[in-house]
Order: structure tokens, then C-alpha cells, then sequence
């Protein structure tokens, strides 16, 4: 497991398009009604990019186009997003349609189209709107202002009640580095990962290889650490680009810097992930479980994500009903190793279990601990060093309503 370090800065100001290089767009094209729907993601050279998709075997047309960028390019100078049509279960129209978003993204930005990547999000089914699509990108310009990151934040949303913005610095061979994501994400949050696009831009140098093996890992530690309905989408990706206009020596492992450039990253991916799970359709809480004691960090998360998925926990949350049975049953049918007697368990600061032992609590001091906006469950298990954390969010009335409505 990699040694982290927190040497790092977040930077309230910065945004998507602050790493050197970077411009974006977002606007209306008529996909939706009346909101932003199309966007672009531009660097001015082409970069090293990594991508994390769906575990789901449905996948969406614009996956097949961008994994062969990813996996064959190995380089990406761009990304064409679209929101209001995951362009998914469309069949060879929707993968020429895919194509085409990428050829028409080449023709106006006079990128070779080996280097563009295509996301979209929406309603799983029905064919794209290309119409829409051809005479948005003639008419969008992108530009590297604040109000031009906004645009794209706004343009990838679909139920999502929030944009999803962060931003970190940090020091490299005495240079400074940026990293920004941007994301969305609220329904279908199950990973691997979810109904989620997340898009990273960085001006560190590093190379391909080395920025794949290092999304992986911290995707398995925060995108894929996150649930809200238990539902996997069709369209998941998370893409990193990185430029190197920053000009630092190439990082590896083996850079003295390394680990600064880790910890960085893992803060954009960890807030990005928090954030969607905030935002969970309906949510009115951020849940978060932390698994100690575990017999491996992977059982540890295996526990974590079982609670914190667990409709009845969920449930409990949004009722502020301090129900400890709900969580260590989750606890027992996760599949992990776990001995009952030696579980422990906190909401907040209240001890409620101890040693699998019932501890007499106050239910005033509960209540007001699960009304706050974010709850936390701590798991102690006495298995071993194990450690995990997930987050997901309460199950409302409102989310069934927004999903009972969702095509019309």
C-alpha cells in the first residue's frame, strides 16, 4: 500500500481549465430543454491521459470511442461531452453517432480525431439528437475563464443539484503543479463505478503508463468507494489528461516528488467522489463509514461499502433513527471475515456497540448527531490492521419520486 503524504494545497479559486494549457466550453444544443448539454475539454498539446470505466457489460457507444483513445492513442487532446442522452443501448447508429461527436469535435478544433474523447450521460435507449449536436459545435468556443469552467461543469449535469468542482496544488522539482477535476453524478451511484463522469486535468509531466496505474489504485480508494442506490451505470469514466506544460522531470515511483503528486491526485479523486455521493438524487446527508481493525484494507472497504449501500442503514439516516442492528447485520453479510463479539461500533461519538456488547445510549444526543448534514459510523472489527472507508447518502422520498419521473 502506498505511503501518502499530505504536503498539499486546495485552491478555492482554481478551477477545471487553471493546469497550464487547458480550455473548456459548455452550452445549450437542444439535447435538453432549456439547459446547458455540450461541452468541450481541450489541452493545447496533446496529453497523457488514463481512464477508468464501467464494470457494467452494457456499455455505452462513447466508451468503445474513448477506450480506444486511452488504450491505442495512449495520448488525448481533447473531450466532447453531451448530457441529456447517455447515448447507450443504441446500437450501430448510436456507435456511429459516438463517432461522429468525435469527427465532428476533430473538424472544429483541427485535432486528428485519434486524439478526442466522447462522454455522454443521460437516458439509457433512446438515439441522440445529432442535429443539435452538429450545430452546437459549430457555434461553441472554448476559452480558459472561470465563467468557461463553469459552462462545462454546468453543461455534463443531468439530476445532479450541484457542480462538482476541486482543485489542489503542490510542489515538483521546485515547480508548481495543478491538478482540477470536475464531475458528475448523482443516481445510478453504485461502482464500479456509477452514472459518473469525472474529468481531471493536470499540467504535471507524466507518462501514460504511470498515470494508469495510478488512477486504478486510487479509483479502487474513492470512485469505487462510493454508493447511492446500488445501481451500475452503462457510461462511467474518469479521465485524467495530463499536459507536462509545467515542465517538471517525468514522474515515477521512483521521483523524490512522487508522493506529492499521489497525494494530490488522490485529494481531487477523494473530493470529487465525496461530493457525488453528497449529492446522492434526493440525499439530504452525506454518510461516510470508516472499517478499522479489519483482517485486509480490502475487507475493510468490503464492510465499509456494504453499510453504507445498505437501504436500511440508509434509511435509519435519513429517519434519524439510531438503529444499530441495521448496521451490524451489514456488517455480518458483507462476507468478511468478522467475529461478532468483537465488534465495536460509534455513530458519531456515541459508542452504541462495544465488543458486540449492547451500550446504553441517550436518543436525544442521537438524534441531533444523525440530523447533521454528514454521519459518520465508525466499525471496529479486532481482525487485523485492515482500514476503509465509503461514503454514500441517505434514501428519501424524494429519490423515488425523481426516479419515478426521470424520462418524463
Amino acid at each position: 500500500m502506498t505511503t501518502i503524504s499530505y504536503e498539499l494545497k486546495r485552491l478555492s479559486s482554481k478551477n477545471i481549465v487553471s493546469p497550464k494549457g487547458f480550455k473548456a466550453a459548455g452550452i445549450h444544443c437542444g439535447i435538453k430543454h432549456k439547459k446547458k448539454d455540450l461541452a468541450f475539454l481541450v489541452s493545447e498539446v496533446p496529453a497523457s491521459v488514463a481512464g477508468v470505466f464501467t464494470t457494467n457489460a452494457v456499455q455505452a457507444a462513447p466508451l468503445k470511442v474513448t477506450k480506444e483513445v486511452v488504450y491505442n492513442s495512449k495520448k488525448m487532446q481533447a473531450i466532447i461531452v453531451n448530457s441529456g442522452n447517455a447515448n447507450a443501448c443504441t446500437g450501430k447508429q448510436g456507435l456511429a453517432d459516438a463517432y461522429e461527436m468525435q469527427q465532428l469535435a476533430s473538424n472544429k478544433l483541427g485535432i486528428d480525431s485519434s486524439l478526442i474523447g466522447v462522454a455522454s450521460t443521460g437516458v439509457i435507449g433512446e438515439l441522440l439528437k445529432m442535429d443539435p449536436i452538429r450545430n452546437g459545435v459549430q457555434t461553441i468556443e472554448v476559452g480558459n475563464s472561470l465563467e468557461n469552467a463553469i459552462d462545462f461543469s454546468q453543461a455534463i449535469l443531468t439530476t445532479d443539484t450541484v457542480m462538482k468542482n476541486t482543485a489542489y496544488s503542490t510542489l515538483i522539482d521546485g515547480k508548481e503543479i495543478l491538478i482540477a477535476g470536475t464531475a458528475k453524478g448523482s443516481g445510478m451511484i453504485e461502482p464500479n463505478m456509477a452514472t459518473m463522469l469525472g474529468f481531471i486535468t493536470t499540467d504535471a509531466n507524466i507518462e501514460s503508463q504511470e498515470l494508469q496505474k495510478v488512477l486504478s489504485e486510487l479509483t479502487e480508494l474513492t470512485f469505487n468507494a462510493i454508493t447511492v442506490d446500488g445501481d451500475t451505470s452503462t457510461n462511467d469514466t474518469v479521465l485524467v489528461m495530463a499536459n507536462g506544460l509545467a515542465g517538471n522531470e517525468p514522474l515515477t515511483p521512483s521521483h523524490p516528488d512522487w508522493l506529492s503528486f499521489y497525494s494530490v491526485l488522490k485529494a481531487v479523486c477523494e473530493d470529487l467522489a465525496k461530493s457525488i455521493a453528497r449529492d446522492g438524487e434526493g440525499a439530504t446527508k452525506l454518510i461516510e463509514v470508516e472499517v478499522d481493525g479489519a483482517a485486509s484494507d480490502e475487507e475493510a472497504r468490503k464492510i465499509a461499502k456494504t453499510v453504507v449501500g445498505s437501504p436500511l442503514v440508509k434509511t435509519a439516516v435519513f429517519g434519524c433513527d439510531a438503529n444499530w442492528g441495521r448496521i451490524i447485520a451489514a456488517v455480518g453479510y458483507s462476507g468478511a471475515t468478522v467475529d461478532p463479539e468483537k465488534i465495536t461500533i460509534r455513530i458519531g461519538n456515541a459508542l452504541m456497540v462495544e465488543k458486540g456488547e449492547p451500550v446504553p445510549f441517550s436518543e436525544d444526543e442521537l438524534i441531533q448527531i444523525l440530523k447533521a448534514n454528514e454521519v459518520k459510523i465508525n466499525v471496529s472489527l479486532e481482525q487485523g490492521n485492515g482500514h476503509g472507508l465509503a461514503w454514500g447518502c441517505d434514501l428519501t422520498y424524494d429519490y423515488v419520486q425523481i426516479n419515478a419521473s426521470y424520462r418524463s
